[in-house]
């Protein structure tokens, strides 16, 4: 009895075992899916002051904290990264990238978004050397179906390299470039037109934020659009 026991504990361990082995191993986190890698390009510029650099970056906490941001990031996985420009050789990633795959992720990137110290100031506006640090910048991601850009500004270039060439070479390096123009109330549309004609590619999209308190609900708007994966 007791070596039969014996041999019967063995072959239930056996056939365990055979079962586990059958089981797919689990994805680890590195593996799953990544919709789109996502740079949050923020202008600061020296045409943003303090309290607009404040509002700009409690805006970013503020769009990212929401909801169905939050879901869009996690379900799909996201990669996202944060950086800060303004002029010639001043851009600086402020947040690397992070895979977003669930919520305590995206929390942790809206609280550090809203405690980000500004990098630059009192300096020129060149949003063609921004976009010509993008694809060495997207190199460094995960891999991920899709890479886009999400650039903020108030102001158009004047200083650096001409920005449609730039612009062209994103778009072949697999890059959308959309943007958020701030335009001041009753100014206009001059900055939206300047991201419609010169920066965003054919496959991208420029909202307007009428003033620096309009940009987290705009923010949101378009953090929602870019997630969402097009169809047809």
């Amino acid at each position: 009895m007791h070596i039969t026991s014996r041999l019967a504990a063995i072959g239930t361990a056996v056939a365990c075992g055979a079962v586990f082995a059958a089981l797919p191993d689990r994805p680890s986190r590195a593996d799953t899916r990544c919709d789109v890698a996502l740079v949050l390009a923020i202008d600061v510029s020296g045409s943003i002051d303090t309290a607009e650099y404040r509002l700009q970056t409690d805006g970013l906490a503020l769009a990212l904290s929401d909801p169905d941001v939050t879901s869009a990031l996690v379900s799909g996985g996201a990669a996202v990264m944060v950086l800060h420009w303004s002029s010639v050789f001043q851009q600086q990633v402020v947040i690397p990238w992070r895979r977003m795959q669930e919520p305590g992720d995206v929390e942790a990137l809206a609280r550090d978004a809203g405690q980000l110290r500004r990098s630059f100031s009192r300096s020129d506006t060149a949003p063609g050397e921004m976009i010509a640090a993008l694809p060495a910048l997207f190199e460094s991601a995960p891999p991920c179906l899709r890479r886009v850009a999400d650039i903020s500004g108030d102001g158009p270039v004047n200083a650096g390299r001409p920005v449609p060439p730039e612009t062209r070479r994103a778009q072949q390096a697999g890059i959308t470039l959309n943007a958020i123009a701030i335009e001041d109330r009753g100014s206009g549309n001059p900055i939206t037109e300047f991201y419609r004609r010169y920066v965003i590619t054919p496959d991208g999209f420029v909202m307007t934020a009428r003033g620096l308190g309009d940009y987290a609900p705009v923010l949101r708007r378009k953090l929602l659009r870019e997630l969402v994966i097009p169809t047809g």
